[in-house]
């Protein structure tokens, strides 16, 4: 059998080996961060824009929804998270350990989460909401459970909150104020607007990627550490993938409900990490216990935009074939 390549993986390893090679330096870094904040934006302006009111008002009554991410977020992670605590030192270093722990106690990312929701054609207003509230009590959960955890004392950046409305709930609201003036529009050219969604994307990869490499973040461990750690990551987010999807299906929600469940609920936010670790942790060990979050943001990356391609590539077969009349493929 043929295996045919898929585009989007390839662009996202060009994407990583451009950011390797060229990452962004002194003022290209405001570029950037200007060019990945303006995607984001225009991203949730068209997702807005496709919306009707109708849909946005459904997400946001679907609490069984929003609990099952919740749950996944900050209960299934934090005790996948504690179980790294019973490896012996010399295999795992307690402030990687512990960066696994403070990991797996961080919030939803948000952007990226309700991208490979889009792409993947699953339920993007129940995504927005589910995402966004994830954030937000995550900056003050994240602290908490990681004191509790770690035995941390520390508190929490109350600027976050006017971040995600500045970035993410304007442009959407501006998108379903437009509306009724754009709304046919953005729905005839809805399959060459989605590459807003792959380019966002590819956008935060590169800036991610990028600002590890800049920092010198790789270059901290040992290679015997460092393949303990990306085994771990790989195995923390494969399990908890799996726990949400087969826990939706359990719970009788429908495809369209159990991909946002499961791009909402495997995810942990960089952004939101980072200034929450400068807050909780100091001294030396302070750098290594942010590299468990710096790896395994590049994998949730990787990993669920592979599996978001694949799976918004099938359901858009499958509704042709429905259309068509043809028998649908499995």
């Amino acid at each position: 059998m043929r295996v045919r390549s898929d585009p989007f993986l390839v662009l996202l390893l060009v994407t990583v080996g451009v950011a390797s090679l060229f990452p962004a330096r002194g003022a290209a870094v405001g570029v950037v961060d200007v060019a990945v904040t303006a995607a984001i934006g225009l991203l949730f302006f068209l997702y807005g824009a496709r919306l009707s009111a109708a849909e946005a008002l459904g997400g946001l009554r679907n609490w069984r929804l929003h609990g099952t991410v919740l749950a996944a977020t900050f209960v299934l992670f934090p005790l996948l998270g504690l179980s790294v605590l019973l490896l012996p030192e010399w295999l795992l270093p307690a402030p990687l350990a512990a960066g696994v722990v403070f990991l797996s106690c961080l919030p939803s990312t948000v952007q990226s989460s309700i991208a490979f929701t889009g792409v993947a054609r699953g339920n993007v207003p129940a995504a927005i909401v589910a995402a966004s509230v994830s954030n937000v009590l995550g900056v003050v959960l994240t602290p908490v459970l990681a004191a509790l955890l770690l035995a941390t004392s520390g508190g929490f950046d109350a600027s976050s909150f006017g971040d995600i409305a500045l970035r993410l709930l304007v442009p959407f609201v501006a998108g379903q104020a437009a509306r009724p003036l754009i709304g046919r529009f953005v729905a005839r050219h809805r399959k060459r607007l989605s590459l807003v969604d792959r380019g966002s994307i590819l956008l935060v990869v590169y800036a991610a990627f990028g600002e590890g490499v800049v920092a010198g973040i790789w270059g901290r461990l040992t290679p015997v550490s460092l393949l303990v750690l990306l085994g771990i990551c790989l195995v923390l987010l494969a399990l908890v993938l799996v726990a949400t999807s087969l826990g939706a299906r359990a719970l009788g929600f429908d495809d369209a409900d159990r991909i946002a469940i499961v791009f909402c609920g495997s995810k942990k936010s960089l952004a939101s990490g980072l200034p929450i670790a400068g807050v909780l942790f100091g001294g030396p060990a302070g750098a290594l216990v942010v590299l468990p979050l710096m790896l395994f943001h590049q994998i949730q990356l990787m990993a669920c935009a592979m599996i978001a391609d694949r799976v918004g590539r099938r359901r858009a077969a499958l509704d042709t074939d429905r259309i068509a009349g043809a028998p649908s493929r499995a």
